[in-house]
């Protein structure tokens, strides 16, 4: 069976063709992600080149142009084909839905054949009668059967477009107003987690930056010093005693402290002084308690790389019509006993979703497609709960950030929970890695993508002891925190899968928690099975996975392609689920080490600092798994598998 081409996404290649001026420039930098041998296949020699920080920030500042770029090709992408769906005698009730479904649409004009109007929404103050005009030409053009898009227009602080398009059924034309904050929100955020910007900015959590795994005052003033960077809260810290305290003990310490407030978590406390700053905590503590330990709060950032949405510019891009119905046929027939690849038909899946052939998703659904009773919790910034591409995929979740329900008020963490769950062959949006099984929101990042090293202790303890069976942490600090290695070896010792991301500094600095021992660290490729360039590295790394332009889902119903070790991470994560949901009596170091014996060898031969032990392999791994599964779950999961593609074949559909 041959192997699917690997194409970089046609948003990249346009975006490319865009930034023509800008080669010789973007040159140099982009060199870091290549490798220097001339071969590029399975366990080639190569050797990495070392980027200087000008060239860093100079690869950065191009990427956050070209990101913002194709964020708003999305967006257009996306009320293009929503405006294509609607017929121009479609009644009030249905443009009131659409609105409702899609705020960003803030105008919709429908005009029939008969040239009787219909308009829902309003036009934005601020412009005058050109938006008049600008949707006159959007009608005209949209009556001669073509898409029109405007230049993006600012009014009153956002960004707006006037789009128009053909009605369905050649009924007429459909045009209006779309605002596109979208494409500020990706930039603003993306030149925070490109560490553009000084990040996160101290004085909001009153944190102090220092050395790694000290108290070092060091001055965060470029996004570059966010390498060598540790954050903590100036006013805490972090104690485990060699004997649980009394009430009365714990009185007198609050009292010499000048205490604020006490938190316990496991067998650690966290202690807030009014007045003492960490360093004369951490003194106190060794001098009056002996503990055995006592550390600074550390903070927790989000490890994604902002931007990168992925579009087609009408209808007719990606996938033609007719190869999308062979594609829906392919996907519908379940997993084969012949092993042939499955396809699905999600609209942006095979135009953009590189990352899933690349390490070989097609045909290793074909031995499976997960499992109702895998549980994947994400560590991160809340996911969105009514996205239409993950609905039925969420378990319950919580919020340990604030009030309420987990909701994502970031970005990040619906990202991440789509590249595991987004729903497969739905017709819609993006297909994740897995069909089945389910994703637990732990909000444990706040709305700046920052979180505590308690909040993340917290989130690992919860999600284990509420049923979870991989945990994905697309987030790190550079501090080792002894507080967040307990609530590791709580959840390892409990047989959960951990996963996490390596971070993206494009530094050998250990990142935490992807460094402890007992964790999958995950370092990111490109689409040319390159180190991404940003990527971290280390002898600590377990493989590598895709992590650059990765669509998935984002929050207002939208889709997005960001970068980031944050997108590698769920990979690894979701393979792990399908590993489990083969032979569910693996243990998480077995399903650990399948994953690394069966990763694709990159770079230098066998394990390297690049790629650890190679990028993952869907397939392989799970005819690994697959050969240690004799047991009744084994036996099982090929029975059903077999009685789907029965079915199929006599006529019986997918058994629900």
């Amino acid at each position: 069976m041959s192997r699917r081409p690997k194409l970089r996404p046609k948003w990249l290649r346009w975006a490319a063709a865009g930034a023509a001026a800008a080669a010789l420039i973007a040159f140099l930098p982009w060199q870091i992600g290549v490798r220097e041998d001339e071969g590029n296949g399975e366990g080639a020699n190569s050797r990495l080149s070392v980027m200087n920080a000008a060239q860093e920030k100079r690869l950065k500042l191009e990427a956050v142009r070209r990101d913002a770029e194709a964020t708003a090709q999305l967006c257009t992408l996306e009320c293009s084909r929503e405006f294509r769906a609607l017929r121009a005698d479609a009644d009030e009730e249905k443009l009131r839905h659409l609105l409702d479904a899609h705020p960003h649409m803030t105008y919709v004009r429908l005009k029939a054949s008969s040239g009787k109007t219909k308009e829902a929404g309003a036009m934005p103050k601020g412009n005058g009668d050109a938006w008049n005009a600008q949707l006159a030409q959007a009608e005209r053009e949209a009556q001669a059967g073509r898409t029109y898009v405007s230049e993006p227009v600012r009014v009153n602080g956002s960004r707006y477009i006037v789009l128009g398009v053909p009605a369905a059924e050649s009924s007429g034309t459909v045009t209006g107003i779309i605002r596109q904050d979208i494409v500020d929100e990706v930039e603003r955020r993306q030149r925070l987690h490109l560490r553009l910007v000084p990040y996160p900015a101290e004085g909001r959590y009153k944190i102090e930056s220092a050395k790694p795994n000290s108290t070092e005052d060091i001055t965060v003033r470029t996004g570059e010093d966010n390498g060598s960077a540790s954050h903590y809260h100036i006013n805490e810290a972090v104690v485990r005693f060699r004997q649980e305290p009394t009430d009365a003990e714990i009185k007198a310490i609050m009292k010499d402290i000048d205490g604020a407030s006490v938190r316990k978590l496991g067998y650690a406390h966290v202690f807030t002084s009014h007045s003492m700053e960490t360093e004369e905590l951490i003194a106190y503590f060794r001098e009056r308690w002996n503990p055995v330990y006592v550390e600074p709060h550390y903070l927790y950032l989000a490890n994604g790389l902002w931007g990168q949405a992925s579009e087609a510019d009408d209808a007719k891009s990606g996938t033609e019509a007719s190869d999308r119905k062979g594609f829906k046929a392919r996907a519908e027939s379940g997993a084969d006993t012949a092993g042939e690849p499955i396809v699905p038909n999600d609209l942006l899946y095979n135009a953009y979703q590189w990352n899933l052939p690349a390490i070989e998703t097609e045909r290793g659904w074909a031995l499976s497609r997960g499992s109702d009773d895998i549980v994947i919790a994400v560590l991160d910034t809340g996911i969105q709960l009514d996205h239409p591409d993950l609905k039925g995929r969420i378990a319950e979740g919580v919020n340990l950030v604030g009030e309420g329900d987990p909701e994502d008020d970031v970005g990040h963490g619906t990202h991440v929970a789509g590249i595991i769950a987004a729903t497969v062959n739905n017709g819609e949006g993006v297909a994740g890695l897995s069909w089945r099984g389910r994703i637990m929101p732990v909000k444990v990042l706040d709305s700046s993508g920052s979180g505590t090293t308690y909040s993340v202790a917290e989130g690992i303890i919860w999600a284990t002891d509420h049923g979870a069976d991989v945990i994905n942490m697309s987030l790190g600090n550079y501090a080792s925190a002894q507080f967040l290695h307990d609530a590791i070896r709580y959840a390892y010792d409990r047989g959960v899968v951990l996963v996490a991301a390596s971070g993206n500094d494009n530094t050998d600095q250990p990142g935490y928690p992807a460094a402890y021992p007992e964790v999958f660290a995950v370092a990111a490729t490109d689409a040319e099975d390159n180190k991404a360039p940003y990527s971290n590295y280390g002898d600590y790394i377990d493989a590598a996975a895709p992590g650059d332009a990765i669509a998935s889902t984002y929050p207002g119903n939208q889709y997005a392609a960001l970068s980031g070790t944050s997108m590698a991470s769920p990979h690894a994560a979701a393979l792990a689920g399908l590993i489990k949901s083969v032979n569910p009596d693996l243990t998480n170091e077995e399903v650990m080490d399948i994953m690394r014996k069966t990763a694709v060898d990159l770079g230098d031969k066998g394990r390297d600092i690049y790629f650890g032990y190679g990028r993952i392999d869907v397939m392989r791994a799970l005819e690994a798994a697959e050969q240690t599964a004799n047991t009744l779950g084994g036996f099982r999961l090929k029975f059903e598998r077999r009685i789907e593609a029965l079915r199929h074949r006599f006529g019986f559909g997918e058994a629900e």
